[in-house]
């Protein structure tokens, strides 16, 4: 398999040590796509970022770098998708810091599908595993792909409740692809990359550190139409999942649970701030019925103008985190 020049650049600027995100893309501003960034000149690019930054910018396109992502994309299973191309999921563009570039293992045709997050404690009890298998299995027999983030509990239960329907199901993990993490879920995680997919913006290698959950949280909330809690203790980070949600103009569903057990105060919380009461799938049909009906969503004609200006894609979204 033969690799162009652009996705090696969109690859080295993703892996520039101190970078960031935010950055990046005011880079990809100024120089209008990957490659002209790194054909720059060290003053020019001193202007955007810092020196030690525009100084390993300089240094080139680092092959040795980026020779282990080269050599795993040769499986025909596993994907890069960046800001110029079609198949990035046109939902992201919508929030303030869509990554650069997204790691694929799987289906991309799932990036674009019409998805609900469904998403809820580790610690979840024996009723909310079944209502979040449940769930999502009629849900994902409605035509929706159902996202979460394949941790113990609620998570791992929509996951496998989504492969049994229709719709499949979408992982947002938190460290890179060539590691499954927690360890106890091999399994659903060789399950999904069959049948469904594995989404990563962390490069490969990148161990489960416990900043990376959170930042991932802004993509399952950010690939969805809406988010559904089925059990959460208000420290949950699901709750932070729910809040993305709401700043991404989401709809937000919470399932009520007694007043007794501390998972379910997350949920009532929420429902006390405004989400939505649901008891059945069926209410969460209702509430996304129109964009069910809607025509798929193709992002095909913008794909021209993403190659040729990648910033172009981000003109709904800020610019900055």
């Amino acid at each position: 398999m033969s690799f162009d020049v652009s996705l090696k650049a969109w690859l080295a600027l993703s892996l520039t040590r101190g970078l960031g995100g935010e950055n990046a893309r005011r880079l990809l501003k100024e120089f209008g796509s990957p490659e002209a960034v790194f054909a720059a000149s060290a003053s020019s690019l001193k202007a955007v970022v810092k020196s030690n930054v525009a100084a390993e910018i300089s240094a080139g396109i680092p092959e040795d770098a980026i020779a282990p992502t080269m050599a795993w994309l040769e499986d025909d299973s596993n994907h890069i998708v960046t800001l110029a191309d079609r198949d990035y999921p046109q939902a992201l563009l919508n929030i303030p810091d869509p990554p650069l570039l997204l790691y694929v293992k799987g289906r991309l045709d799932l990036l674009n599908h019409l998805s609900l997050a469904i998403v809820g404690s580790r610690s979840a009890t024996p009723q909310g595993i079944s209502n979040a298998e449940a769930f999502a299995q009629t849900l994902s027999n409605s035509g929706l792909c159902i996202i979460s983030g394949m941790a113990h509990g609620i998570d791992a239960a929509a996951h496998r409740g989504a492969l049994r329907g229709q719709g499949s199901s979408v992982a947002i993990v938190g460290t890179g692809l060539d590691k499954v993490y927690p360890a106890a879920n091999r399994d659903l995680a060789h399950a999904l990359a069959q049948q469904g997919a594995l989404i990563s913006e962390f490069p490969l290698g990148t161990p489960p550190l416990a900043a990376n959950f959170p930042c991932r949280n802004r993509i399952i909330s950010g690939l969805s139409a809406g988010c559904l809690v089925v059990e959460a203790s208000l420290q949950s980070g699901s709750l932070i999942t729910a809040r993305l949600a709401l700043e991404q103009g989401r709809d937000v569903f919470a399932i009520p649970g007694s007043i007794h057990v501390p998972q379910s105060k997350g949920c009532h919380a929420l429902l006390k701030q405004g989400a939505k009461l649901v008891e059945t799938a069926q209410d969460i049909l209702e509430e996304l019925s129109s964009q069910l009906l809607a025509p798929v969503r193709s992002p095909a004609s913008q794909t021209q103008a993403c190659r040729a200006q990648p910033l172009r894609c981000l003109s709904n979204s800020a610019s900055t985190q």
